[in-house]
């Protein structure tokens, strides 16, 4: 449901006094959002119908046709849209505090989370029933990906150029080894001239020019300032300041969710950066998967692996890992902050709409490229990089994660079971198949 109303934009207007409750306190709004950040569960449609029944149906603090709005200009971000979401409904009721305040609750449980799982994961994961339980968990995962990219093909692909933009950017992912950052810019560009748009036009509302520079300037300090003395402090080459960098790169090129970015992140952190395996990679998503919170945190159990690994160990870990958060995080709140204000004007822009669109439909092939590379690393002992991309040598096909993926699939689709169950199921499959369960 929560997806069906995400296409549909509806103009900000301030809420009329009988559409919701006086502004509440700032203590009782912060209890609340502790509350959604725990409960967070369920990747970003479960979030997003949470946080409408709670704060629209329950609370009345913000009406239908504002939450529509917000959620429509959250998606046009990059970053996880369902954080943003919290952040924007934390600033219209108590402004900057209110929506840091929002912000980081939605996401400390689950980044708390992802790191203890992180630390056990690096020092345990090699014990046989650990490392059972992934064997299982990765099935999961494989069958989770594969919804995700139906379900925003689903809302993606339109028309025919969406389906061409698609194709294209698989193509160019997965034959020829495009930068990701490139296939955003392309699609946005083609997007942006593909519309046929009137004059556009604007709200007659005064543009607060003077406080949006410095909002601006603000969090852009909070974010650069510390990626410099990052990069100055242990040099380019160092583990920190590589994870630094690089998830502040990916943190602005985030449309589509997670699931866009994780087969960029995959082939860097993995066959670039070195900094854990692929299937490592796979295990972290299913940690991911199972915790409250944005599914971006699987960046954190990245960033922690690359420092226990580079930078001496549980220690060097923690570094990396709030460094990724810090990164990853930083310039979700400077969207909100800064664009928050100007969510009605974007109604009437639709070359940027129409930018936005192309982006997401060549997200959609950006996550067929993630699927295949999930499917290959689950079901292949052994790969080989051609000129034209990964492929699979058929004889180490593994017929238990074959079945288990089969399992999870059924598990999804046909009965309809919760991404925390169908983890459950083929987790303890997993131990079952090991013979320790």
């Amino acid at each position: 449901m929560a997806d069906q109303q995400a296409e549909v934009l509806t103009p900000l207007r301030p809420a009329p006094a009988m559409d919701r409750t006086p502004t509440p306190s700032f203590a009782e709004a912060l209890g609340v959002w502790a509350k959604i950040g725990v409960l967070s569960f369920g990747g970003p449609a479960g979030q997003i119908a949470l946080m409408h029944r709670v704060l629209v149906d329950e609370k009345k603090w913000m009406s239908e046709s504002r939450y529509l709005a917000a959620l429509n200009f959250c998606m046009l971000l990059p970053g996880p849209e369902a954080m943003q979401l919290a952040t924007y409904a934390g600033w219209s009721l108590h402004g900057w505090r209110g929506g840091l305040a929002a912000g980081t609750l939605f996401v400390l449980p689950g980044a708390l989370v992802v790191l203890v799982l992180s630390m056990i994961y690096a020092a345990f994961g090699q014990v046989p029933m650990v490392a059972a339980l992934f064997f299982g968990i990765k099935a999961a995962v494989l069958a989770i990906v594969i919804e995700a990219l139906l379900r925003v093909a689903r809302r993606a692909l339109k028309h025919a150029s969406d389906w061409w933009i698609a194709g294209i950017a698989f193509l160019a992912l997965y034959a020829f080894a495009v930068p990701f950052p490139l296939i955003i810019l392309a699609a946005a560009l083609f997007g942006f001239f593909r519309i046929n748009a009137p004059s556009e036009h604007v709200a007659a509302t005064p543009i607060p020019w003077r406080q949006t520079a410095s909002t601006l300037a603000l969090w852009l300090a909070l974010w650069l300032v510390p990626l410099g003395l990052i990069i100055v402090g242990f040099g380019w080459d160092h583990v920190f300041a590589q994870t630094a960098l690089f998830f502040s790169k990916l943190a602005v090129v985030t449309f589509g969710g997670a699931y866009a970015v994780l087969s960029y992140m995959a082939q860097q952190a993995v066959e670039s950066f070195g900094w854990l395996t692929a299937p490592q990679m796979i295990d972290g998503l299913g940690l991911a998967e199972t915790t409250p919170g944005p599914l971006i945190l699987v960046t954190e159990f990245v960033g922690y692996m690359a420092g226990y690994r580079f930078a001496g160990g549980m220690w060097g870990g923690i570094a990396a890992a709030l460094i990724t958060l810090w990164m990853t995080f930083t310039p979700c709140f400077l969207w909100i902050m800064v664009g928050a204000p100007y969510i009605e004007r974007l109604h009437n822009m639709p070359r940027l709409s129409g930018a936005l669109a192309a982006v997401t439909a060549a997200v959609v092939g950006v996550i067929l490229n993630l699927t295949i590379w999930f499917a290959l690393h689950v079901l292949f002992a052994t790969l080989e990089r051609t000129r034209f991309g990964l492929v699979p040598e058929f004889l180490t096909l593994d017929p238990a994660a074959l079945i288990l993926s089969i399992i999870a699939a059924l598990a999804l689709f046909v009965f309809h079971q919760g991404v925390f169950r169908t983890l459950l199921l083929t987790a303890l499959l997993g131990l079952a198949w090991k013979g320790l369960f």
